[in-house]
Formats: C-alpha cells, structure tokens, sequence
C-alpha cells in the first residue's frame, strides 16, 4: 500500500501523541498520580478550588468518576475536600500544600519541556498556526 502525502505526518502526529501519554504515565506514577489524577489536581493548580461537581464539568465526566478520582487523592493526600462557604450542599476541593508542591513542580516541567521541543523551532508561527488548524478539525469531527 502506498502512503499518500498526509499519511506518513498523521504516523508521525500518533507518534508523538503515544510517546507524550507513555511519558506521562510513567512520570506520574512515579509520583503516586495516575493521568486522570494529575488532570484533576492540575485544573484546581490552574483555578483554585472547586466544587466536584465544576470539575466534572471541567474534565468532561461524571459526578461519579470525580468522585472517585478525589477519593483516590484525598487518601494519598493530593487534595482535601472542605464545605463549601456559601452552599451547604457543596463540598469544594483544594490542594494540599503537598498537592501544591507537585503541581508547581509539574509546571516547572511543562515548561522545560516546551521549550526542549520547541526553542530552537525556526518555524514555531507556522507550526502553531498547522496545530491550531488540526486541532480545530479534529473537534469537529469528533463532535
């Protein structure tokens, strides 16, 4: 079978995704973090606390699974559930200064890795602007 021309780029872009995820997974773990986990305590990183049910609409999924996602980090002390102040029916979740601690150190990270893939990237606009581009594509196809 011959590749046409966007093929072997769509091999390379699965290449890249599959090498990030297997990155990821491993340097979680070493952490005590699974990838749904992390995602969970790196939105409270980036918005502070939060009801479960906000962050079931943030990370796309049901109350149920945010629930067993805080339980898991709650127990290996990630995060701690508090009343909510102003709803009694809430429960808001925040990190703890351990949970606090591994987020920044994720997102001193984030940007070190950034900048290995693409500091010395000559044509960073034109490659931004192409990732946007599939990006878009790929949301609406999936939607």
């Amino acid at each position: 079978m011959v590749k046409r021309l966007h093929e072997p780029v769509l091999d390379q872009l699965l290449a890249v995704v599959l090498l990030l995820n297997a990155d990821a997974t491993e340097s979680l773990g070493r952490l005590g973090l699974s990838v749904p986990r992390a995602t969970l305590a790196w939105q409270l990183h980036h918005e502070g606390p939060l009801t479960q049910r906000a962050l079931a609409d943030a990370l796309r999924v049901t109350p149920r699974n945010v629930t067993g996602l805080v339980d898991g980090l709650v127990e290996t002390g990630f995060v701690t559930r508090e009343p909510h102040p102003t709803d009694r029916r809430a429960t808001l979740v925040s990190l703890t200064a351990h949970g606090a601690d591994v987020m920044e150190e994720m997102a001193r990270q984030y940007v070190e890795l950034a900048e290995l893939l693409f500091g010395d990237m000559t044509e960073f606009p034109a490659f931004a602007r192409g990732l946007e581009h599939v990006l878009h594509k790929l949301q609406a196809a999936l939607a």
